[in-house]
């Protein structure tokens, strides 16, 4: 079955949100499958740290990613403990940027958190774009199990240990994380539990060299530093 099955097909130009994780990864699939390729991705990266913001990914990474999708990324750059106002002022310019111009609508790899959906709509209405989510409503876990038999590989970079023990951080998205999952955490952790980083799959035009590096907590999360080139 296509993720793509039943949802509207895209004639209008788009960005991507990219977090470099599963759904991301996922959204982008759907959207090849239904013929669709991004203008751009557009990933939020906090500055101080030259990190993806919340997942911790090192930003060499992140463009490596985009570098194996083909499709150029936009960078926002925002501080680190960023308020919501500096945050929304950056994300407005960066879609008002000549990079993203020409771009109508932005997808998102968002599952069923209706209160993030509606924010997303939210913020882009008043500068005329639209929102998108391509793989929106699908059962989590048929979407967990479909990740992995699709060839995808990624590792857990980011576990919330109040839902997940940290043993967790810095493990593989297979089969057998899936079965020690505790009742409770989504398949997906689209409640936040965890985070991916994704470095093979049907996507890109080769894998993304990287491993496990030093796992650490920071801000109440637990991170696992992945390193380039290994």
């Amino acid at each position: 079955m296509s993720l793509a099955a039943d949802r509207p097909p895209l004639t209008r130009s788009l960005s991507l949100a990219w977090s470099g994780g599963k759904d991301s990864s996922l959204a982008l699939w759907a959207l090849r499958e239904q013929g669709v390729s991004p203008a751009t991705l557009m990933s939020t990266i906090t500055a101080d740290y030259e990190r993806l913001s919340m997942h911790g990914v090192r930003r060499e990474l992140i463009r490596q990613q985009a570098e194996r999708t083909g499709i150029p990324l936009v960078e926002v750059e925002i501080p680190a403990s960023c308020p919501n106002d500096v945050y929304e002022q950056r994300m407005a310019a960066a879609l008002a940027s000549e990079a993203m111009r020409g771009v109508q609508e932005v997808a998102f790899g968002d599952l069923f958190l209706q209160d993030i959906r509606e924010y997303r709509e939210s913020r882009l209405a008043p500068v005329g774009l639209q929102a998108r989510f391509p793989v929106w409503g699908i059962d989590t876990t048929e979407l967990a199990h479909r990740f992995i038999a699709l060839g995808f590989r990624a590792i857990l970079v980011c576990v919330d240990p109040r839902a997940l023990d940290r043993s967790f951080a810095g493990r593989e998205f297979d089969e057998d994380l899936l079965a020690e999952l505790p009742a409770g955490v989504d398949p997906c952790g689209e409640r936040g539990e965890f985070h991916t980083f994704v470095y093979d799959g049907p996507i890109f035009d080769g894998p993304i060299a990287c491993g496990p590096g030093e796992v650490l907590e920071r801000d109440g999360f637990v991170f696992c530093d992945l390193l380039p080139g290994r």
